[in-house]
């Protein structure tokens, strides 16, 4: 979920923070104030436009920022662009020059626009006035329809995923004859380089030891003999010296026995030096200076550094590229078998793929017809008489095959009477266009709480509403507080209102405040107590002045939408 929204010199804004919370959220102030700006700076931080008009006047350049709950799905995002995650949040952070250049930082990092569009589908889906509906394309839609009956994809995923793979076998199999022969050449060439190399595992490391032993030959040879004497030979040595301390220590035990433990550690000390010095007689014996084996071992050595150089970069890939080259010959030399082998198994990868698409495309048009019933239900209980429709259109040609299946998801609308149904992206009011999405969405998440729990998987995200009250108001206003605060039990909402029936719901109650300094206009952001969230509710009711009136009016709708929310 979304936990602060930070703006800086952007618009009308100079300086200004929310902390948001789990729940409703919700925006009120003055028209003007810079409600739907912070709506405006969070679209921009999901990977939308920017102008360098949004620079406050008078200021270099502008910054928007938030911090969101990380995801696994952000987390591959980030990993897949090569951007550290830090932690359990996600901090975005966009610059806009007054010039017109930006800059984009995740996780205080470089990135770029694009990143921020991978991340969008997993942090937030901000439905502004403004908006277009490229937001809702078909991988929202078919995701939201998905989620509503729990339907699961990896069947068709792993059929599409074998059909791809000996698709792609076959296509390198029937490529161009002169290319597919000049590899084969070449293939052919490594594979006996390779070969005749008879590596070993491991090799250049034991040489690279060997040839170190036998350029040092003499000084290993004097350092051994050295140590072996120092140990056991000479007079001096620490084995001579280490008798005699025993014979010493097993006197003093003989009249004193705390020296008896002592003993027996010189004795054991004594049996480790002679150990050690047996190890350093029988290496020094096996030294040999050779200068034959060390031209040969130069020579081997010189040979697998070259083939390490083309092929590597360690023996290891060394050996498996010759594998590799080896299993592709094999292909070319049993091409016609191999072809009619692959042919066949394509044709039951396809049959396979047509067979769980088929299944899911079935799942998906029951879920359907569920669905568009009850998202009709719940866009005409906001002030809107219409028709919903969701067609879902099977796709079967091989050039429409994805991981997600082959259906094409079409959610359509009619809004008057008599008119025949229509893309949602033909809404002309934003407002409508909101309202419709906030009724799919409760939909969704209402058709996945029946009979689905075990099945459901969560789409952590952030649900971003401006103005969705625009031509409404009364019980249509009050109902589409309720649904906002049905969906928000399920997923964060942040919501721009102008209406105290709407702003009754909230879990958090931000003010939007626009005041005039020193000749300047600043905006600021606060989170409302209690008592102030009832003097809000109250203007939102009468106007600028409040009246007694107002005030219990307003802790009525507050007192009643609490009853409201338990049920």
């Amino acid at each position: 979920m979304l936990l602060e929204l930070r703006a800086e010199n952007y618009a009308v804004i100079d300086h200004a923070v929310a902390v948001l919370g789990p729940g409703l959220n919700l925006l009120t102030g003055e028209t003007g104030a810079g409600k739907s700006i912070l709506v405006d700076a969070l679209a921009l931080l999901m990977g939308e436009k920017a102008s360098s008009e949004v620079v406050r006047h008078g200021a270099e350049r502008a910054v928007v920022a938030c911090v969101f709950e990380s995801t696994p799905g952000a987390e591959a995002t980030l990993e897949a662009n090569g951007i550290d995650a830090e932690g359990s949040e996600i901090i975005l952070r966009r610059e806009i020059q007054a010039g017109g250049k930006g800059r984009v930082y995740i996780n205080n990092q470089p990135a770029t626009v694009n990143v921020l569009r991978q991340l969008a589908p997993e942090l937030a889906l901000v439905h502004a006035q403004s908006e277009t509906m490229a937001s809702f394309d078909q991988g929202q839609q078919r995701q939201l329809l998905n989620r509503s009956a729990g339907i699961q994809t990896e069947r068709v995923a792993e059929a599409f995923a074998e059909w791809s793979e000996i698709g792609a076998r076959l296509n390198r199999l029937e490529g161009d004859e002169q290319a597919r022969l000049r590899e084969a050449d070449l293939w052919s060439f490594q594979k006996n380089e390779i070969e005749s190399a008879a590596i070993k595992e491991r090799e250049d490391e034991e040489l690279e030891v060997e040839r170190g032993v036998l350029a040092n030959a003499e000084k290993l040879l004097a350092a051994a003999m050295s140590a072996h004497g120092l140990l056991y030979e000479s007079d001096q040595s620490a084995a001579a010296g280490l008798r005699a301390a025993e014979k010493h220590l097993e006197e003093l035990a003989r009249f004193d026995p705390q020296f008896a433990e002592a003993a027996a550690q010189v004795k054991s000390a004594r049996a480790v030096v002679d150990d050690v010095s047996d190890t350093v007689r029988d290496y020094a014996s096996r030294i040999q200076a050779s200068p034959d084996r060390l031209v040969e071992i130069e020579d081997r050595l010189e040979a697998l550094t070259r083939l390490k150089r083309k092929y590597g970069p360690a023996l290891a890939d060394v050996v498996a590229h010759g594998e590799e080259v080896s299993a592709k010959l094999t292909e070319v030399e049993n091409r016609d078998q191999i072809l009619e082998e692959l042919r066949a198994a394509r044709g039951k990868a396809a049959e396979a793929y047509r067979v769980a698409a088929s299944a899911l495309t079935a799942e998906r048009t029951a879920a359907a017809k569920r669905l568009e019933k009850l998202a009709e239900e719940h866009i005409n209980d906001l002030a809107m008489k219409v028709r919903f429709a969701v067609k879902v259109t099977a796709q079967p040609g091989e050039e429409h095959w994805t991981r997600e299946g082959w259906d094409l998801i079409d959610c359509r609308i009619a809004t008057n009477a008599g008119e025949p149904l229509k893309p949602l992206e033909q809404i002309a009011s934003g407002g409508e266009l909101s309202r419709v999405m906030l009724a799919l969405k409760v939909s969704v998440e209402e058709n996945a709480s029946r009979g689905n729990a075990r099945k459901r998987t969560a789409i952590p995200r952030t649900l971003v509403f401006d103005e969705i009250d625009i031509g409404i108001g009364g019980r249509a206003a009050e109902a589409v507080g309720q649904k906002l605060k049905e969906l928000s039990r399920v997923q964060q909402v942040l919501c721009v209102t102008h209406l105290p029936q709407i702003a009754a719901f909230a879990d958090q109650h931000f003010l939007v405040e626009k005041r005039e300094r020193q000749g300047s206009t600043k905006t600021s952001v606060r989170l409302l107590n209690d008592e102030e969230r009832t003097e809000e509710v109250a203007r939102m009711i009468s106007g600028a002045k409040l009246t007694e009136t107002s005030l219990k009016h307003a802790e009525q709708m507050l007192k009643e939408s609490r009853k409201g929310s338990r049920r």
